[in-house]
């Protein structure tokens, strides 16, 4: 079962996996054998930092073969009982081995103090989960809501903090790596791009964009 999710809101911090349980092959991978089910299945999790990806197998530990119904959709009680139990697994090593700060509140800090900007609520019954700042002249050159993830075309239903500012036209496809800087939702994909307020994105890179659409939206 895939749980490579962690990775579009967390950072991971490589020195923690080997204390919560994690051995390694080389510098990208590495494995973790958990028991579950008082061990009557053994939990195999793989991590690969180049691919950020998360995935765990589920073995039976009396015959050693892969638990095919573990990674198919419903399959009742007994079955939900051990993805609750792998849940917490990765929760723990979520807590452990991955940096989780939401950016939106040091973003915030950081506008006003930089631009001497305040929030702008322009719709009132969207208030206060969107809300812009602006420019001298009016125009706002960076609109921070909160979306579902699926909206930028990941997959899953929660909600992620994200700004969408102004960029170069030319620079737009350099800089949209699918995973901290995508596209720009709602707004013209030619000129805005839209980046996440989590741990995932460079905060000094977040500042820079910012410097450079409040220059492009005041020209």
């Amino acid at each position: 079962m895939d749980y490579s999710y962690i990775f579009r809101s967390a950072k991971i911090n490589k020195d923690s996996l080997k204390a919560a349980g994690f051995t390694t092959s080389d510098d990208n991978n590495y494995v973790m054998q958990m028991p579950v089910s008082n061990g009557a299945f053994n939990a195999e999790i793989s991590l690969s930092l180049s691919e950020q990806t998360l995935t765990v197998q589920l073995f039976d530990s009396a015959t050693g073969e892969k638990y095919a119904l573990f990674d198919m959709p419903s399959h009742g009680a007994f079955v939900a009982s051990l993805r609750e139990e792998v849940q917490k697994i990765i929760d723990d090593i979520k807590s452990k081995c991955f940096e989780t700060n939401d950016l939106k509140d040091d973003f915030i800090a950081w506008i006003k103090s930089k631009f001497g900007a305040e929030p702008d609520y322009p719709w009132p019954d969207d208030a206060p989960y969107s809300f812009v700042f602006r420019c001298p002249n009016e125009k706002w050159f960076a609109l921070v809501m909160r979306i579902k993830y699926r909206q930028l075309g990941l997959t899953g239903d929660d909600y992620v903090w994200v700004v969408n500012m102004k960029a170069n036209q030319d620079s737009i496809p350099n800089l949209v790596d699918h995973k901290s800087i995508f596209p720009a939702w709602h707004m013209n994909k030619k000129y805005w791009i839209t980046i996440l307020l989590t741990a995932v994105t460079d905060f000094e890179k977040l500042c820079e964009l910012t410097e450079k659409s409040y220059e492009l939206v005041t020209r």
